[in-house]
């Protein structure tokens, strides 16, 4: 007995491997493709930036997000996480800069 190629089969199985509907993460952009988003949310709470944010700008602190289109891309957004790092002598290595960036990008700024 002898077995044949058939290239119909193979497509068919490869088709049926592969899950119909496959969730995306929320899109990215490329300085943040590989943050720690778990990381960069366990940061944020440890660090107390909320508490800090609204004693600088009152309410909530989301006026903190955003200010007037200040911070327009996500290198911005990145820079200003790590103002705050050498501001508040805060020790984060530059991937954990990344990280809490992300987290802003994901929650607040949303860039692509």
């Amino acid at each position: 007995m002898t077995l044949r190629f058939n290239p119909c089969a193979l497509s068919l199985s490869v088709l049926l491997s592969v899950p119909l509907f496959m969730p995306q993460a929320a899109a990215q952009p490329a300085l943040f493709k590989d943050a720690d988003l778990k990381l960069g949310a366990q940061l944020i709470a440890q660090n107390n930036c909320d508490s800090c944010h609204q004693k600088r700008v009152g309410g909530d602190g989301s006026a903190m997000y955003k200010p007037l289109g200040r911070i327009n891309t996500p290198g911005f957004l990145r820079g200003m996480v790590e103002q705050c790092n050498t501001e508040l002598n805060l020790g984060f290595f530059p991937e954990e800069v990344t990280a809490v960036a992300a987290v802003l990008n994901r929650d607040h700024y949303k860039f692509k």
